[in-house]
């Protein structure tokens, strides 16, 4: 592509005269409605709604185009030249701007002002080939004054920023082609069978959770002691915290490795040593004072938000998930009440800045803002993103309160924040003074010394309107409760008492969160901020990781897939290499590099590095097995099957027979698989394969047992007596015979247990009535049809003929009468025509503002407020499930949308990529 032209009202297209509309061409039908109204009549605002095409499928390449570009959609011999499609769902919507382009005499490509936003704005330009002018146009907040400004500066279409997101595109096309089939070959599929997939981001964050898991894992814990008293002075009492004994500091949780060892010279309590030490000052009974130190400080505000620290506060304080917050975010941007909310930049106009003050002013005083204004440092080397952090729009800040109607919960919660985060960092310093104060006791022959610290803010400052919220830490159970302190001086006495001796154990580093693994990525200079939503989506969506509360829990698929690409494919996921991509793709976007020079060397190899063709190529043999396998005790090997995880454990006494299999929990993270509870699950009562008793009918066996999807009852053949453990009554195989030629059987009566039964206590009667399935209920009067009463795979119902009808509980399998049936079908198939079966209910969604209920569906629990439905994720507790995190699963789900149509018949735009003409 040429070059970026220079210019603040350049023009592509040719002139032409004016008579009609300016065309302006947006993203997003909420902004085009905005903008239409801000503009007026004299422009014609449309939205191409998201990107109007994209790299073909191999499907979608013609026959004359296969040999090029039939592997990637991409001619990588010609300079990695993308094949490009319009998307089917956006044929109608390419119709319509052609239409409305006949009329107009000038375009304005108003999409957003980063590298997407360019993109989105060249294949405009590329698929609607205007003969007018075209000018660019850019606007960070959308009110009335900033669109008419924009209107005012527009300039040409950045090519750097256009190469930049091209490149990104065809790069993780090349990765994600060539690196997940092999996924699919040697670890098998993901969560409910949906196709494995490798990225550079995704995987890279796959890796870190896996990591984190690994330590956890790998982390030993050690066990200390200390002392609490309370000491009394006047009236005035406070906790103290045992420090030093005899002068030697007392061990802390954080003096150990994660080995479990002492890192430095300390005195480490056990149980014993601190319980005759608490008696000692107890008998003591009395405390001096020997030190009192107080020291001022101040604490600075936080910047404004960025994207990435956007994601990361909606977490901790609103429980939301990064696609959740980005979601809200822009809903925000697009009614015009924040600015752009994708930016790595911490700096505000000098229009926000004099809004934030004097609104700082006026709700909290003159003090309340330093003689000069704020300003932040940006670390962002990024000219393609937008020049100014997040905040409310306008010139003059809107309140919460005020904006309120118009806004949803999510909404008023959202701008909450980014309005008090914005007003905060144009905030004074808050003051305070930290006072800690030091007792001596002689406790016997020995010197117990203990600590106690107060914080009182003299001037709270921004504090005011807003404090960061934080990341759990696990050195957080050694911090003592702030605490007041009353007044004292070296020698005073203190009362001593409800002296407690307190065991502790280290703990191992805290599991991601969204919001840390948004702030790891952004640490490590992995991916863009705007992107780490979906990429944690699709770890979540691939069951790479599953939630547990707000913790991220990688699944043992995970472990095998980051296994294989750290063995195999080990540059591309390699933290320094996959933000040195990052480096590089910003380099494009600032034009310091060129785009197929450098995929050249990405793909094909360099003297810097290996090239992916030559990795994917010289892959050698790749043993599925020893992959998926993960040692755990000298007998007992974790594999990872088509159906799951699973324990192999072989028998010592018989190296040689066939390993027993044990399942794993499905709710068992994987550094909970210890070596004991290894055993426990090796060691469990049996519950498959374990016989019942003889069907009188027919003197078959009824055994019960425990398959991959699910437990379930089964009629089979009489064994021989010395098949049958008398002990525990499972059914031991008969040895084989060789030679004989197996005759065809009948296939055996088998009956899943219903939700509600258990394999360790069902009976022969239970599973007799499971096996009598599906129970007659009696004929119906009019048409003379037979009604049953079964289990299904969606629950309990009714059939009669090719008519069905749910039952409200498994019980009504086996009780329901004729009359109740008939009464069933009386009522209308569909609609509000029993009380609710749902598992739990909620309150109104703050959305649709109808109420949320908890549901078991055929695909699982999920939940839905009558309009929208979302699944729970796997490895979430479905009755676990609160309010909050059931409109937050309501909310994803929305910001997904529809699932597209299939259509055969829909012809596409085909295209090769070809730069913009460049202008003189």
């Amino acid at each position: 592509m040429p070059q970026a032209q220079s210019g603040k009202k350049a023009s592509t297209g040719k002139s032409a005269p004016s008579h009609g509309k300016k065309l302006v061409i947006v993203e997003s039908p909420t902004k085009m409605r905005s903008i239409q109204g801000y503009l007026g009549d004299d422009y014609e605002v449309l939205s191409s709604v998201g990107h109007i095409r994209d790299l073909a499928s191999k499907k979608e390449i013609p026959a004359d185009k296969k040999a090029a570009y039939g592997k990637y959609s991409i001619d990588v011999e010609n300079d990695f030249d993308p094949f490009y499609v319009v998307n089917e769902r956006k044929t109608k919507t390419v119709a319509e701007l052609k239409r409305a382009l006949k009329n107009a005499d000038e375009v304005l490509l108003a999409t957003d002002g980063d590298r997407e936003g360019e993109a989105i704005a060249w294949h405009l330009l590329e698929v609607l080939k205007p003969k007018v002018p075209v000018k660019r146009m850019v606007f960070h907040e959308i009110t009335k004054d900033a669109i008419q400004d924009a209107v005012e500066r527009t300039r040409e279409l950045d090519t750097s920023l256009v190469d930049a997101q091209e490149t990104r595109r065809v790069l993780d096309r090349l990765y994600g082609w060539d690196v997940s089939p092999v996924l699919w070959r040697k670890v098998g599929s993901g969560r409910e069978g949906t196709a494995l997939s490798a990225g550079r981001v995704q995987s890279a964050a796959t890796r870190l959770v896996v990591d984190r898991e690994r330590e956890r894992m790998a982390f030993v814990s050690a066990s200390y002691w200390d002392v609490e008293a309370l000491a009394r002075r006047a009236g005035d009492a406070f906790t103290t915290r045992l420090a030093r004994v005899d002068g030697a500091p007392l061990a802390r949780g954080t003096d150990f490795d994660d080995r479990g060892a002492l890192k430095k010279a300390v005195v480490a309590l056990d149980e014993d040593q601190a319980r005759a030490l608490a008696a000692a000052i107890a008998a003591a009974g009395e405390a001096s004072v020997t030190a009192v130190e107080a020291k001022p400080g101040t604490r600075s505000p936080k910047p404004p938000f960025t994207t990435s620290t956007l994601q990361q506060e909606a977490g901790r304080k609103l429980s939301m998930s990064a696609k959740h917050a980005m979601s809200v975010a822009q809903r925000l941007y697009e009614k015009g009440y924040i600015t752009y909310m994708r930016t790595d930049s911490t700096a505000l106009s000098a229009q926000a800045v004099r809004a934030a003050r004097e609104q700082a002013v006026s709700l909290y005083g003159d003090r309340a803002v330093p003689p000069n204004p704020r300003t932040y440092r940006n670390n962002s080397k990024n000219a393609q993103e937008a020049h100014e952090a997040i905040r409310p729009s306008g010139e003059v800040f809107r309140t919460p309160a005020a904006v309120a109607g118009g806004l949803d919960r999510d909404e008023q919660r959202m701008y909450d924040l980014v309005w008090k985060r914005t007003v905060a960092s144009q905030m004074s310093d808050a003051k305070y003074e930290t006072t800690t104060v030091t007792l001596s006791v002689q406790a016997g022959e020995r010197v117990a010394e203990f600590t106690a610290s107060g914080t009182v803010y003299t001037f709270k400052g921004f504090l005011e309107a807003y404090e960061e919220g934080r990341d759990e830490k696990r050195s957080d159970a050694d911090k003592a409760d702030d605490q007041s302190l009353p007044a004292l001086a070296v020698g005073d006495a203190l009362a001593i008492s409800d002296v407690e001796p307190k065991g502790h154990a280290t703990s191992p580093k805290p599991r991601y969160t969204e919001a840390s693994l948004v702030k790891a990525l952004e640490e490590k200079g992995i991916g863009r901020p705007s992107t780490f939503a979906s990429i944690i989506d699709v770890i979540l969506d691939r069951g790479y990781v599953s939630k547990r509360g707000q913790a991220l829990v990688p699944s043992w698929l995970a472990f095998s897939v980051v296994r294989l690409l750290e063995e195999h494919f080990a540059d591309l996921v390699d933290y320094d290499f996959t933000a040195a991509l990052e480096d590089d793709l910003d380099a494009i976007a600032r034009g310091e590099q060129k785009r197929s020079e450098w995929l050249r060397s990405f793909y094909f190899g360099s003297d810097d590095q290996v090239g992916l063709r030559n990795i994917v190529d010289n892959l050698g043999e790749i043993d599925a097995r020893e992959l998926n396998s993960t040692r755990i005790t000298d007998t007992a090997t974790l594999r990872f099957g088509k159906y799951g995880p699973y324990l192999e454990v072989a028998d010592p006494a018989d190296p040689e027979a066939k390993p027993r299999i044990v399942n794993i929990p499905d709710d068992l993270a994987p550094d909970e698989l210890t070596v004991a509870k290894t055993q426990e699950l090796i060691d469990a009562p049996v519950a498959g394969d374990r016989v019942l008793g003889e069907n009188p009918d027919n003197g078959k066996l009824i055994v019960v047992k425990d398959g991959r999807y699910g437990p379930y009852v089964q009629e089979v053949e009489p064994e021989d007596p010395e098949n049958v453990d008398e002990a525990t009554g499972e059914v031991a195989s008969a040895p084989k015979k060789k030679g004989a030629k197996k005759d065809a059987a009948p296939k055996p009566r088998t009956a899943s247990l219903l939700r509600s039964m258990s394999p360790e206590t069902i009976d022969l009667d239970t599973a007799l009535r499971l096996l009598s399935l599906p129970r007659i209920v009696g004929a119906d009067p009019e048409s003379g049809e037979e009604i049953t009463a079964q289990n299904g795979r969606f629950g309990p119902y009714l059939k009669k003929g090719t008519d069905s009808r749910s039952l409200d509980s498994e019980d009504q399998i086996f009780d329901i009468t004729l009359e109740q049936a008939l009464a069933k079908y009386a009522e209308p198939k569909y609609g509000a025509r029993r009380a609710s079966s749902a598992l739990k209910e909620f309150d109104n969604d703050p959305t649709s503002g109808k109420p949320i209920r908890l549901r078991d569906g055929r695909f699982g629990p999920y939940v839905t407020d009558g309009e929208t439905n979302a699944t729970i994720p796997r490895g979430e507790v479905a009755l676990d499930v609160t309010f909050e995190r059931a409109v937050e699963l309501l909310a994803d789900k929305r910001a997904k949308g529809p699932a597209p149509k299939k259509k055969t018949t829909a012809r596409r735009t085909t295209t090769t990529r070809k730069p913009a003409a460049k202008k003189s």
